[in-house]
């Protein structure tokens, strides 16, 4: 089972609720989540939700060190596999998707190597001539990664342009071709959860605000002071690269609360573009909806079938 939607939406709560009447375990597909030490920006499950349910691949990677989808996906399976087998179903449950269709379709990621030289030059150009230029570059030969991907992410969008340029094959097309080279699940049934886009913005920002007061500041700060570098993947997180612009004295506070705000609104919306067009997801409109409705709501579809 799948349960995909865009950020703050509510898909861990629901993924509780629901495992907690039905039973199975539960797969984070979260990009973010997987890191240890970063809890807060990533809104981890809380301990009550840990209480109440198994999550896998939460607390699974060293943030110190680059984590690939190629590693996700080989943990992935595994945990989804030794779900099904010990106490189904797997609920495999995230907004980030690549991860989701890494986890549950499979990707064959026998992709392009490294270029350095290529990665520098590209780099070299953020610096000179800002974010927007290699984005402009990207959206020449791949517009459909473009859209998914925002141009302060310079680390995938320099993965995408370097994928292009020693495959000739656009990134976009690469995976989409490649993923039904690897067996997936496909008994798997997809929910998608959503709401009114002024009630989401809403429990956005709300979420942030109740981050910084849980010390949102002090966790990058932590971080910082470990020595992790801002171009790990693990600093490219919403949250994380907005506060550490903050601490490196780039902007202040609340200018850095405000562009977390908007940069989280933005990737809302490009989730809702990669989900969508997925003919295999049933949405649920969860507005005014409690956790525990959604996943009624869930199970009746699920006897129907």
């Amino acid at each position: 089972m799948v349960i995909v939607g865009p950020t703050a939406v509510g898909k861990t709560a629901v993924a509780v609720e629901l495992v907690s009447e039905i039973g199975g375990e539960i797969i984070s597909a979260d990009s973010m989540a997987v890191y240890v030490g970063m809890d807060i920006g990533t809104a981890k499950p809380t301990r009550e939700e840990a209480s109440r349910a198994r999550f896998h691949l939460v607390d699974a990677a060293d943030p110190s060190a680059p984590f690939s989808v190629g590693e996700f996906q080989r943990l992935a399976r595994e945990a989804i596999d030794d779900v099904l087998q010990r106490n189904p179903p797997a609920v495999v449950v995230g907004g980030s998707g690549l991860y989701v269709r890494a986890a549950v379709d499979g990707l064959d990621l026998e992709i392009p190597g490294r270029s350095e030289q290529l990665r520098t030059q590209l780099a070299q150009e953020a610096r000179e001539f800002g974010n927007e230029s290699v984005h402009r570059r990207l959206a020449q030969i791949d517009p459909v990664s473009a859209e998914h991907i925002h141009p302060n992410n310079v680390r995938r969008v320099i993965r995408a342009i370097e994928i292009y340029e020693c495959s000739g094959t656009p990134a976009s097309a690469l995976y989409a071709r490649q993923s039904g080279n690897v067996p997936g699940y496909a008994n798997a049934r997809w929910f998608g959860l959503t709401m009114k886009r002024d009630a989401l913005y809403a429990r956005i920002e709300n979420r942030i605000d109740a981050m910084i007061e849980a010390g949102l500041i002090e966790e990058v700060d932590g971080l910082l002071r470990r020595g992790l570098d801002l171009g790990l993947p693990s600093m490219q997180g919403l949250g994380y690269k907005e506060i550490a612009g903050f601490l490196r004295g780039e902007y202040g506070k609340e200018e850095a609360i405000a562009l977390l705000k908007g940069n989280t609104r933005r990737f809302a919306k490009r989730q809702y573009t990669w989900f969508r067009p997925d003919a295999r997801i049933r949405w649920i409109n969860v507005d005014g909806m409690t956790a525990k409705k959604v996943s009624e709501n869930i199970k009746g579809v699920l006897s129907n079938e």
